[in-house]
């Protein structure tokens, strides 16, 4: 199937304004990515309108027509790169300002004298530009670097920024030596590659939205609400993992926890008062208890550590370091005066104590409740039972 430039230019315009509505649409079922979407959308508008300009530049005088299109055309680009900044907490605002300033300064001197190479080369190198600098900011972000839709943006921007400068740097070489039929092959295929961007990137984009979305969903599932720890369905699914997967010789602890005298402290101060006590335990138990602990709330007071890499002797160490953290992190909030919160700790080690989470969990509770028997505030190990070391 043939297609001439023109129709092309239309079928790009087609596909830019049809990307802008299905954009706007999302927006309402991603409220929390509206202002990116709707920026993307305007993006798609401006280059849209930027495709239709250039398409009628034959019809403006003098050199107008081509310099207004490369002005709005590099605009849509810019409005994109913003767009997608605002993902990572950035902006362009001001170097997109200087950036169409400087080509309209090229265009209003060189304009009248050199169009044809304005046009045809120099106009492509700040395109590839912009286009590069999208790709890094979806290929560098933090908040994106977990989705597989990412990829495909970097792809798909990255790989029109290379054909753009190809365009800037090849083209004329090409243009020397096979003249300007050269030149009307590259125009079509700037257009083709153009109409692929056009459907790639927003679809691309748009991907990007509803995955960050489900992982969110996803995440809370898995969540404690109140104290940002995971759930105990979270807990059991990676331990139980974690615990099948492990070497035969690699050590594995767990560690169960009880705040307590809890109900007395929602009685003396409340029980907004007894969120917060749980939200600083949460905050003691995830600064001291390592990067590889698998920390959950199971319970309304109750909390729970499998520790990889540890044995019972290590994990002891860890819990005392988090009971110590806690209860220092009460007695120094104004909010609790005259409260000393404690906690109560039992430990148990894979092999020694149980072969499986759950099996862990109740030798785990087993020694937390002795530790309650006698007195509270402690941490007690589970007693041996009659299980065969794996090594």
């Amino acid at each position: 199937m043939h297609f001439d430039l023109l129709t092309l230019y239309y079928l790009a315009i087609g596909t830019l304004l049809l990307s802008a509505g299905l954009t706007l649409w999302e927006r309402h079922a991603h409220p929390q990515r509206g202002r990116e979407l709707r920026l993307a959308a305007t993006g798609y508008c401006v280059l849209a309108l930027g495709c239709a300009i250039a398409s009628a530049r034959a019809h403006f005088p003098a050199a107008m027509g081509a310099a207004l299109g490369n002005l709005v055309l590099t605009a849509g680009y810019l409005v994109v790169l913003n767009a997608v900044a605002i993902i990572n907490g950035r902006t362009y605002r001001r170097a997109s300002v200087a950036l169409i300033l400087l080509l309209a300064v090229i265009w209003t001197i060189g304009g009248s004298a050199w169009e044809a190479s304005l046009w045809n080369y120099i106009s492509a190198a700040p395109i590839a530009a912009v286009c590069a600098m999208t790709a890094r900011e979806v290929h560098g972000s933090y908040l994106l670097r977990a989705l597989r839709s990412r990829h495909v943006i970097v792809a798909v921007s990255g790989g029109h920024a290379l054909f753009y400068v190809a365009r800037a740097t090849i083209l004329p070489l090409v243009a020397a030596g096979f003249g300007p039929d050269a030149l009307t092959i590259v125009a079509k295929a700037t257009m083709y590659e153009g109409v692929l961007y056009s459907v790639g990137l927003p679809m691309a984009l748009l991907s990007l939205v509803r995955e960050e979305a489900h992982n969110h969903v996803l995440g809370a599932s898995r969540t404690d609400y109140l104290t940002g720890l995971a759930n105990r369905r979270w807990f059991f699914e990676e331990g139980e993992r974690i615990v099948r997967d492990a070497p035969a010789c690699r050590q594995t602890a767990l560690l169960a926890f009880d705040l307590d005298h809890f109900k007395s402290i929602n009685d003396r101060f409340g029980h907004a008062a007894g969120d917060e006590i749980l939200r600083l335990f949460a905050r003691a138990a995830q600064a001291k208890a390592g990067g590889d602990a698998v920390l959950a709330r199971i319970g309304g007071e109750e909390f729970a550590a499998l520790l990889p890499d540890h044995g019972a002797q290590r994990s002891r160490l860890v819990g005392q370091a988090i009971a110590k953290a806690f209860t220092q992190a009460v007695a120094s909030d104004p909010r609790f005066p005259g409260l000393r919160a404690t906690v109560s700790i039992g430990v148990a080690e894979h092999g020694a104590d149980g072969t499986s989470l759950s099996g862990l969990l109740s030798a785990a509770d087993r020694a937390l409740y002795a530790a309650k028997s006698s007195g509270r505030n402690r941490i007690e190990l589970a007693s041996p039972v009659d299980f065969a070391h794996a090594c």
